[in-house]
């Protein structure tokens, strides 16, 4: 049978039980179809690039599916009927990738990183571009020349 990956996004004010229910329901037709689900993931809710139907984020679920063309037709004509649905994609492949994937691993690299308190740009050696001595630092303009109001400041 053919390999297919499928990611639907769900509207980011569905609950999370409600995305499981469609994933359950998405789940079902393979089944019921003579496919299965090879592989399940759950990316969370994550931002949008622009905004889609109102939404600025969304749910993502990845879905490993080994099933015959009827049953990812079938998925992609419940996904348009149904408004919890914003988008949805499938891509035929020849093999389904081992392990987690790509989105979850970055997840994982993500959650490493914090945890090691690193990736906040104040940590780095040399201090934030304010710290430049010399103060008045105008790029490649040079010094700030000392105005009329500056000299009547200083005097008083």
């Amino acid at each position: 049978m053919p390999l297919y990956e499928h990611v639907f996004l769900a509207r980011q004010d569905a609950s999370t039980q409600q995305v499981e229910e469609l994933t359950t329901q998405m789940t079902g037709i393979v089944e019921g179809l003579g496919g299965k689900v090879v592989k399940m993931e759950n990316w969370g809710v994550r931002s949008l690039t622009y905004r889609m139907n109102k939404n600025r984020k969304a749910h993502f679920v990845l879905m490993n599916i080994d099933a015959p063309s009827a049953a990812v037709s079938e998925i992609e004509r419940q996904e348009r009927i149904s408004e919890d649905v914003i988008r949805y994609l499938t891509v035929r492949v020849e093999e389904h990738e081992e392990g987690p994937s790509a989105m979850m691993r970055k997840a994982d690299r993500d959650r490493d990183r914090d945890d090691r308190g690193g990736g906040f740009r104040g940590d780095r050696e040399g201090g934030f571009r304010g710290d430049r001595d010399g103060g008045g630092y105008r790029g490649d303009r040079g010094p700030r020349r000392p105005r009329d109001d500056d000299a009547a400041a200083i005097e008083e």
